[in-house]
């Protein structure tokens, strides 16, 4: 039986593709810290699916509680929308007396924050317990 190398070679791409798709892909866990929700980030912020993902999940904890920390270690690209959403998601918190913070940004998120002047509109603290403790 002979296999032909472009078969081989189109099922590993397509497999592969998927794979790194999948890994890509913006997931969220949260859990319950002190009377706050703790939103572990993991993936892109990008347009699409992942900023729709964001926006419910962010939405829905804001909702249950006071203050919503998004842990941002995970999180490996944030793009225009994903910036925008985040800053939406914000304004809208604060606006309803709640409050939305940000912990674990690595140096490249930062650095994009710094670009964009975002990092005097949110709120970042370097732990979850920081961010627990000061009262904006």
């Amino acid at each position: 039986m002979r296999i032909e190398p472009t078969r081989v070679e189109s099922s590993f791409r397509s497999s592969f593709l998927l794979t790194k798709e999948n890994s890509l892909a913006l997931t969220l866990e949260s859990c319950a810290l002190g009377d706050a929700i703790v939103l572990h980030c993991k993936g892109r912020i990008v347009f699409r699916e992942e900023v729709v993902k964001l926006s419910q999940v962010v939405g829905e904890s804001i909702e249950t509680s006071d203050v919503v920390i998004l842990d941002l270690k995970g999180v490996s690209a944030i793009d225009s929308a994903g910036l925008g959403e985040m800053v939406a998601l914000h304004m809208w918190a604060r606006g309803h007396g709640h409050a939305l913070k940000m912990t674990g940004l690595s140096s490249r998120i930062r650095h994009l924050l710094e670009l964009t002047n975002l990092t005097s509109v949110f709120e970042i603290y370097a732990t979850e317990e920081e961010a627990l403790t000061v009262v904006a």
